[in-house]
């Protein structure tokens, strides 16, 4: 992948002229086929580095790269330990350190360097052709590769080790000033000359042959077949839409080419446990179908655990995704449900504000409490806030509540006025009245009179009510239980709201009266 990308950024971005391309190339080969330094370590940290197994190896593969300083020092120390080598040696390595090489800093043009370089070629071939090396067959076959002989350079298939190598090596020594137009001509007789007749070339030969013919499209589809995941051909695709080099190519179904690829990736990476979250970075880059992608991903993420649901609701809250922020509310709700954690439920469902489900939980707190005696999460109940208001149950939940928190502080007359008008303004379920009215009795038969006579009129009525079984305002007849008990309590009822009255009576008859 790094081979392809850095050659990408050499061909496609950095769009190097004629001259400074190849150097650009050799830094490319030098990067990617690298085992040369370790070889090189070897043979210097040897006793006697001259007569290490793999000298010449070494040396020719710094001459292969082009790396001919470091040639130069190795020959030097086969100067000093073979004296009859000495002077072919200083000869070659004089050619070396004389080869002309256009620098980065180097002002001379082109033709400048071509004719230095024709010279120095020629300088080359002349101590070939007059024996300078024939005594030293290594140092004949170093200079014969300097002078770009395609058959010595196919003679060091095994040390290049790859075509592109000896492509960047023939072009270094037979045409370094190579424009990149005629570059694809040079790759595809090197690819050929390197494999032969009887090899075919693999998926990576394909990539860069297309790059080499500035065919970035095929370079693209070559590496979608090729590569296992959209990893690599989304992120090149980005870096070259970026440089604005892929404006002209729209896919036939209204994306372009870097969206498609990275809506690609970005799908691949929620199919991960923990990936998907990058995946939602990868989707906010895409302007077109990316919201969308991600609103129909995101609804399938698995919510095994309540820290992931935090995360996805998070995800959801930051891009205003309301309708996916309400449903993953309800299914956490509904979990925290199924596993009688109301206060929890509750919670999730004023986050959703799904007025329906917090209706149901309230009625699960009211059953709850009706069964027990008591509330659980007051903590959340005592604090809703606005949020009661989302529904009528709630509400009443919330109002109910507070009656409890007004009588536990002796706050009598607020809390009968408080249960008063919960039963008169119908907010109160038709269910729950008789609990409504069972928790009136204390506040009835206390020592000073709480409920006025008129108050104690509404009560006599919403029992009334209730006894003759007469539906409220669209409520279902809700049907009192006939047995002792229901009985028992609609007799101390009355019994109570009728002592309560007369008292009330003779209080506000004596107040007038005064």
């Amino acid at each position: 992948m790094e081979l392809i990308w850095n050659l990408c950024e050499i061909l496609f971005i950095e769009v190097a002229p004629a001259g400074p391309l190849l150097l650009l190339l050799l830094d490319w080969v030098r990067l990617h086929v690298c085992e040369v330094d370790s070889i090189l370590a070897d043979v210097l940290g040897s006793e006697n580095p001259s007569k290490h197994e793999s000298f010449w190896d070494s040396v020719t593969r710094l001459v292969l790269q082009g790396r001919l300083d470091e040639a130069r020092q190795m020959l030097s120390k086969e100067a000093d330990a073979s004296p009859t080598s000495a002077g072919m040696c200083r000869i070659l390595g004089d050619l070396m350190r004389t080869m002309p090489v256009l620098s980065p800093g180097n002002t001379q043009t082109l033709t400048e360097l071509e004719l230095k370089w024709q010279h120095w070629h020629e300088e080359c071939e002349r101590h070939l052709q007059d024996g300078t090396f024939v005594s030293s067959p290594h140092l004949e076959s170093l200079c014969k590769i300097m002078l770009g002989d395609e058959a010595a350079l196919l003679e060091q298939k095994n040390l290049l080790s790859n075509w592109y190598h000896f492509l960047v090596t023939r072009l270094l020594y037979s045409h370094p000033t190579v424009k990149p137009i005629d570059l694809h001509f040079y790759a595809q007789s090197s690819l050929d000359l390197f494999l032969g007749a009887k090899s075919r070339p693999e998926p990576l030969d394909n990539i860069l042959m297309a790059a080499f013919e500035f065919d970035i499209h095929q370079v693209i589809k070559e590496c979608s077949i090729a590569f296992s995941n959209w990893w690599f051909v989304a992120h090149l695709t980005d870096l070259l839409d970026h440089c604005k080099l892929l404006q002209s190519h729209n896919l036939y179904f209204g994306s372009n080419m870097r969206e498609f690829l990275l809506l690609e990736y970005a799908s691949g990476l929620f199919s991960h446990h923990s990936l998907w979250q990058l995946g939602v970075d990868y989707f906010d880059y895409c302007p077109e179908l990316g919201r969308v992608s991600l609103e129909l991903h995101i609804e399938r993420i698995p919510l095994s655990t309540e820290q992931k649901a935090l995360k996805v609701l998070r995800i959801c809250e930051q891009r205003q995704m309301t309708e996916q922020v309400r449903s993953i509310c309800k299914i956490l709700a509904m979990k925290a449900v199924r596993n009688n954690r109301l206060g929890s439920a509750l919670s999730w469902s004023i986050r959703a504000k799904d007025a329906a489900f917090a209706t149901l939980v309230s009625d699960r707190f009211l059953m709850d409490y009706c069964e027990r005696g008591c509330f659980s999460d007051l903590d959340l109940i005592d604090n809703l806030g606005p949020a009661m208001m989302l529904s009528d149950r709630l509400t009443f939940l919330g109002k109910y509540r507070e009656f409890h928190r007004l009588y536990g502080d002796k706050r009598f007359v607020d809390a009968a006025s408080l249960l008063l008008s919960l039963m008169t303004s119908q907010i109160a379920p038709r269910s729950f009245w008789m609990t409504l009215l069972t928790d009136a009795l204390p506040l009835l038969e206390q020592k000073q009179v709480i409920f006025s006579a008129e108050q104690t009129y509404e009560l006599l009525r919403c029992l009334e009510d209730l006894t003759s079984g007469r539906p409220e305002q669209g409520e279902p007849d809700q049907q009192l239980q006939d047995d002792d008990i229901e009985a028992t309590k609609v007799e101390m009822l009355r019994l109570s709201l009728a002592r309560n009255l007369a008292r009330a009576i003779i209080k506000e008859g004596s107040l007038e009266g005064s």
